[in-house]
């Protein structure tokens, strides 16, 4: 079944709160999605060559400050690392590919969950509200979130498969419904050198969108492409560095509603989600039309 969050924040002063204002979307639609659950945050882009690298292990016992000084020693220069049981975002000055390729020799069990100068990403198994208590998701600021609560249908249940999916740098999707030809999405991918980490349908959505991005596409205009190489029921909810976009397939029966103020864009599968969200009695309220693609930009504004 699954459930789809996203929010976006048109004034500096919700991007602090942001955490405290997502949280309660995802929980609610752990009703939806009990297995496991995921968070992308997007804030203020680090500069020049550093990149953010969003890493999750699979025990909490991890020790996170004897893997800084590896990397330290790995990359040279300063490295910031902030670790939370199982979850630590880096900071560094390192190329995406090869510190991709070091952490798959150096460390296996790890797992490289987002790539980019602006993304954060959590995601891991159980209950949202346990996972949100676990990552102090309240605490988190930013100027723009997406998240899903997952229900498995198709493929196993795992960090690996939890959504967002990530692909390139400062892109995520999370997904709510079934591809019914990811397998031939894959094979054409693979052929042009696309790497796969998981047999979970969504991953092929993500993956072709990202590479007809790295082709030269816009996302408005990979997905306009996607409605014709990606059969099947979708809503799809995406971010990058600066936007939130929403799309639903052309029969639109995988449910999303928006709810749009002066000073946020709030979404989710279903409407209890948003209540709490202060004036949403006031919001302009609808429901996404089919092969509609919804676009909202951040503003320019420091979180």
């Amino acid at each position: 079944m699954c459930g789809i969050v996203g929010y976006l924040a048109k004034k500096p002063e919700l991007c602090r709160s942001l955490g405290e204002q997502v949280v309660p979307m995802l929980t609610c639609m752990g009703d939806r999605g009990p297995d496991s659950a995921g968070l992308a945050v997007f804030g203020d882009p680090v500069e020049g060559s550093l990149r953010r690298f969003s890493i999750y292990a699979p025990s909490r016992l991890f020790d996170w400050s004897a893997f800084e000084q590896q990397l330290t020693a790995r990359v040279g220069g300063e490295v910031e690392l902030s670790g939370l049981e199982n979850h630590a975002t880096v900071i560094a000055s390192a190329n995406p590919v090869r510190f991709k390729t070091w952490l798959t020799e150096s460390y296996p069990d790890l797992h490289l969950l987002s790539i980019g100068r602006a993304i954060d990403l959590y995601k891991d198994e159980g209950h949202p509200r346990e996972i949100a208590q676990r990552y102090h998701f309240t605490q988190l600021a930013g100027t723009h979130s997406v998240g899903h609560t997952r229900m498995a249908t198709e493929s196993a249940v795992s960090p690996a498969h939890a959504h967002p999916f990530t692909a390139g740098e400062d892109f995520c999707l999370v997904h709510n419904g079934s591809l019914s030809n990811p397998y031939s999405v894959r094979r054409k991918l693979e052929k042009k050198g696309i790497r796969f980490e998981t047999d979970n349908d969504t991953e092929a959505a993500c993956r072709f969108l990202e590479w007809r991005m790295s082709e030269g596409d816009t996302l408005e205009a990979a997905i306009a492409k996607g409605f014709d190489e990606l059969d099947g029921f979708f809503t799809l909810l995406m971010a990058t560095a600066d936007k939130l976009i929403l799309v639903r397939d052309a029969f639109a029966c995988k449910p999303a509603v928006v709810a749009e103020t002066d000073e946020y864009v709030a979404i989710s599968s279903e409407y209890r989600a948003l209540a709490h969200l202060p004036g949403v009695k006031d919001a302009r309220i609808f429901e996404p039309a089919p092969e509609q693609i919804y676009s909202w930009t951040v503003s320019a504004h420091s979180t």
